[in-house]
């Protein structure tokens, strides 16, 4: 029977990891209007689950992380009710800050949950040394790391950009199919060349004709768009941008799947409860479940409250944190996706000097809150588990 309630906490932790942490790669792209939530959702699911199934054959070292051993004593670490009150404690964790809309860290909260039940097992016998070079310095130093790189490699981007005079143009989007066009004084060839890329035929014998349905509406400052209007080598940077910026969440959901997934998948392998194969398809499961159904909140601040981010800081972003991720998850150091990808966003809103500093605030309070609120669930499931 326990082992049945931990598969079952072990799902409930993947699935409210799913709903905090899978929007986060795709944040960027739904913040910068580039795709839709529901698109952007689409492909933060997809890539968030091969990077589960991936992390099968590439990502030990974080499994044996995460298990509890080195931290408590083996016939501690091994026991199913201990990891029953680490994976509920984690959930319920992540559970509250989702339901809050602040994106978390599920590593964090399992730090939590491995201190609260460690406590309440061993007392004081907790390997604190342990505790601080294998947890609190890497998730303490990534976010640091993630918001100084960002900032160098959008100021990179910004001296590339001023270097080639490429600029941008805010933009209507004209037609029933969406095409932004430049808002300049367009003369008569101007608007024969935008006749022509909408495919309207005889323009100037069906000027009345072909614009009589056409509406133009004054819209607000979110929904002003800029984008680039140069070609380089005759192709459209404007596309090549969009193109590189969705490849690069994709490379972020797929490094959150890779480097989350493990980690859970630890408290399955401490109990030899279930094949590790078998585990971890159904912690991606779960993660993809939580995703679909229960991210919207967690989404609107990463990709709208932090700091408004266009195409490129969108891209800088997600290159920063796919790479700092995918480098932590082989060499299984156990880093925040979360801590990663608000830190290297933030930075490029330094840079911007376009960020909410209340939203950052209270990003970071609750990061403060997660290890004692993970250590107080964890420790009540504990002493529930082993009273019954």
């Amino acid at each position: 029977m326990l082992t049945s309630i931990l598969l079952i906490a072990t799902i409930f932790l993947a699935y409210n990891n799913g709903a905090n942490d899978n929007f986060k790669g795709v944040a960027t792209l739904y913040g910068s209007g580039t795709l839709g939530f529901k698109t952007a959702l689409g492909i933060a699911t997809v890539t968030t689950f091969l990077g589960s199934i991936t992390a099968i054959f590439v990502a030990n070292g974080l499994i044996q992380s995460f298990s509890g051993k080195g931290l408590v004593p083996q016939e501690i670490a091994g026991s199913v009710d201990f990891l029953i009150a680490v994976g509920f404690g984690a959930g319920f964790t992540v559970l509250l800050a989702t339901r809050l809309g602040f994106p978390v860290s599920t590593t964090h909260s399992l730090v939590g949950g491995l201190m609260g039940a460690g406590l309440m097992a061993v007392g004081l016998e907790i390997n604190f040394l342990n505790l601080g070079s294998a947890f609190f310095i890497p998730l303490l130093v990534s976010p640091f790391l993630a918001f100084a790189l960002g900032m160098i490699v959008y100021f990179f981007f910004k001296k590339l950009k001023k270097r080639f005079g490429l600029t941008k143009e805010t933009c209507v989007c004209i037609g029933e199919k969406k095409q932004y066009v430049p808002v300049t004084a367009l003369n008569n060839n101007q608007m024969k060349s935008v006749a022509s890329s909408m495919n309207i035929k005889n323009f100037d014998n069906n000027l009345n004709k072909n614009f009589d349905n056409m509406q133009v509406e004054i819209a607000n400052n979110e929904q002003c768009v800029k984008v680039y209007t140069n070609k380089m080598f005759g192709f459209s940077l404007q596309k090549f941008l969009d193109a590189a910026h969705i490849l690069s969440a994709a490379a972020v959901s797929f490094a959150r799947g890779l480097n989350d997934t493990p980690k859970i998948a630890g408290l399955l392998v401490a109990a030899h409860s279930l094949d590790i194969k078998y585990g971890m398809i159904a912690i991606a499961v779960g993660m993809a479940l939580g995703g679909l159904l229960n991210s919207r909140l967690v989404a609107q601040t990463m990709s709208k409250k932090i700091t408004k981010l266009n195409h490129g800081q969108g891209l800088s972003a997600n290159l920063v944190t796919s790479f700092l991720v995918i480098v932590a998850s082989k060499f299984g150091i156990p880093v925040s996706t979360t801590h990663v990808s608000v830190g290297s966003i933030f930075g490029i809103g330094i840079i911007s000097k376009n960020y909410d500093s209340k939203v950052i605030k209270s990003i970071l309070l609750s990061w403060v809150v997660t290890l004692p609120i993970g250590m107080f669930f964890s420790a009540i499931c504990y002493f529930i588990v082993t009273s019954m």
